[in-house]
């Protein structure tokens, strides 16, 4: 069998999917040192974090830099937090740095690993109990900020693929003091009103500290507990919460959250009118062969003359009849052939048969007599003719 090679770019896809798909590597915990920095005129950072053996590239987008406080500089050693992917076009795999400090980035990234590991124990990340996403769904519930860029996202995507869907706002803080506990009453307000046939929870991109009440216990149980179907989408599609694992959906972006919610009514109407189309097609042929077996059926003989296999019928009975009393016969004359050899033979035995010769045959008390020594003088006797019988009497031996 001839093996099929594959392509640079789809091997390159394969190996990102691969690594994008392992949890240990979408939230990793390095430290090192910086090497090679350079800072992009877009914003972003690149540089190499190095330590005695090994070195690894990493990148660090504008959007996060603006958390950080200070400059990073080659020779400065750090902790950085970030997730693990390949840059396809290159083959080169790197890290996505999310966050920097030069003394650790505190005891959140060790919260948030006890956390996950907890939860996790308790099983609420098992995709057993994650709901489906109901495929035509009239509200869409979000929980997010007001003034965000989230919701506009929302409303504009989920408008543009479906204008008779109708979102439901409720206004939550997405970080600061306070916000994991008002998101936990957002999503049990939800579910106790039915405000929502599906929840969209999130906000954009940030810093592990500006993400952080999507970590928190009291929003992941809330999620675990929700009858709504919940999508999360929290951050960029690099950055992953305690809320991405418990919520029944991942998104990697608000935007995708509307996608993966709302279905394009254009492409349902396609769907439906290439159904119809299919069915219309299938129900001509259905009627098409249908009819050419109709047809079939009425040229078959049975049809224009009914009559004929019930006298084909009659005839193979009467051959049958025919048949049957043919063998009662040739059986009753073998049988009389047979009756009259055994008369022949009975008739040739028969006493009567050696009196038509001219014998007789002499009996004394009803018994045959055989032998002159069986009688005695004076001895009355019968003799039987073939005529008739005659008595006697012995008179001399």
């Amino acid at each position: 069998m001839e093996i099929k090679p594959i392509t640079v770019q789809e091997l390159n896809k394969y190996i990102k999917n691969k690594i994008d798909n392992d949890e240990y590597l979408n939230n990793v915990y390095v430290k090192g040192e910086i090497s090679n920095f350079k800072l992009h005129y877009s914003g972003h950072m690149y540089f190499t974090l190095k330590d005695e053996n090994s070195l690894i590239k990493c990148v660090m987008f504008k959007s996060y830099t603006p958390h950080l406080q200070f400059m990073p500089k080659d020779g400065m050693k750090v902790v950085i937090l970030g997730t693990v992917s390949v840059f396809e076009r290159d083959g080169v795999y790197q890290i996505y740095c999310k966050a920097m400090k030069q003394e650790g980035i505190g005891n959140l990234y060790e919260e948030y690993q006890k956390l996950k590991a907890k939860l996790e124990k308790e099983g609420l990340f098992d995709s057993s109990h994650k709901k489906r996403i109901p495929m035509f769904p009239k509200t869409i519930g979000v929980l997010t900020s007001s003034t965000g860029a989230v919701i506009r996202d929302i409303i504009n995507v989920s408008t543009r693929r479906n204008p008779n869907v109708h979102i439901r706002l409720l206004p939550v803080p997405v970080q600061g003091q306070g916000a994991a506990e008002k998101i936990a009453e957002g999503i049990i307000k939800m579910n106790n009103e039915k405000l929502a046939d599906v929840l969209i929870i999130g906000r954009g991109g940030g810093s592990l500290e500006d993400l952080w009440p999507f970590n928190e216990e009291i929003v992941a149980r809330a999620i675990f507990d929700s009858e709504i179907p919940i999508i999360s989408a929290v951050g960029h599609e690099t950055d992953f919460t305690i809320a991405d694992f418990v919520a029944d959906l991942r998104a990697p972006t608000p935007s995708a959250a509307a996608e993966l919610a709302v279905p394009n009514i254009d492409d349902v109407k396609y769907t439906i009118m290439t159904y119809q189309n299919r069915y219309k097609i299938a129900l001509k042929k259905k009627v098409e062969l249908m009819k050419l077996r109709y047809e079939k059926c009425m040229t078959r003989r049975v049809f224009k003359e009914p009559m004929q296999k019930i006298n084909e019928k009659a005839i193979s009975l009467d051959m049958l009849v025919k048949s049957m009393e043919n063998s009662v016969k040739t059986r009753l004359n073998q049988s009389k052939a047979r009756a009259g050899e055994l008369i022949a033979k009975l008739d040739s035995l028969s006493p009567l048969k050696t009196l038509s010769r001219g014998y007789n045959i002499a009996q004394k008390d009803n018994k045959v007599i055989s032998k002159k020594e069986d009688i005695s003088l004076e001895d009355i006797l019968t003799l039987k003719f073939i005529d008739g019988d005659v008595i006697t009497k012995v008179i001399k031996k």
